[in-house]
């Protein structure tokens, strides 16, 4: 179990990565597309580099490469859609990937717990935060959920939480953070895959050739972390 001190670190981590990161996506895509909401996360990278550089950890000129050309990749794929968002929507949407980001960084080389319980205590944190949130906010739950909506939570729990933040968690205390946070990247084409497999949604060519640079520039990033060791 984690000490009093190690709670501490997570109820921070809580706070950053999943009230103001999940969290202030979540309020902006009330008012903003879906498209600019998925460019905006993918900007993640970039912030992640960005405060690398500044806790003194040395950035190469190949990862900075492979993080321009994924995001160039992202934009690309959602240029088709409808950008729009409110001010509002925009600030949100900026200190979603900040507060990520920050988190992320501040973190990395703290007194923490095994991964899985990491995971598990930043998400307790983030959790009452969020609740929290919500019902000062006024939000409360008037219904039960439909069965379409307990499965689709629990799908986010198994693989969304269980799985996925999990292996964020361990690789962000593994290998270089550009490297970590390089998923960015790869979710708007699993996005797309996804729902042309089950929703029989079509994409473009165009689609396909973002979708590869976006690949691309994944792949630049991982030359260069291999280049780098």
């Amino acid at each position: 179990a984690p000490t009093r001190a190690q709670w501490k670190t997570l109820a921070v981590m809580g706070l950053c990565l999943l009230f103001l990161g999940n969290g202030m996506v979540v309020l902006a895509e009330r008012d903003v597309s879906s498209g600019l909401a998925a460019v905006a996360v993918a900007s993640v990278p970039l912030w992640m580099a960005l405060f690398s550089a500044i806790r003194g950890e040395k950035v190469t000129a190949g990862e900075w490469l492979g993080i321009a050309v994924g995001f160039v990749g992202v934009v690309w794929l959602n240029a088709g859609s409808s950008l729009t968002a409110t001010p509002t929507g925009l600030i949100l949407l900026l200190i979603a990937p900040l507060g990520w980001a920050a988190g992320s960084i501040w973190s990395r080389g703290r007194d923490l717990p095994s991964p899985f319980m990491t995971a598990a205590g930043q998400m307790l944190c983030g959790g009452v935060i969020l609740v929290s949130a919500g019902l000062l906010r006024g939000e409360r739950i008037n219904a039960w959920p439909s069965l379409q909506g307990l499965l689709s939570v629990s799908y986010l729990t198994v693989f969304g939480s269980i799985i996925a933040f999990t292996a964020y968690v361990w690789l962000l205390h593994n290998v270089r953070p550009v490297l970590a946070s390089s998923y960015a990247y790869v979710n708007p084409v699993i996005a797309v895959a996804l729902g042309a497999w089950i929703a029989h949604e079509r994409f473009s060519i165009s689609d396909l050739g973002a979708m590869a640079v976006i690949l691309a520039g994944v792949v630049v990033i991982t030359l260069a972390r291999l280049r780098r060791a």
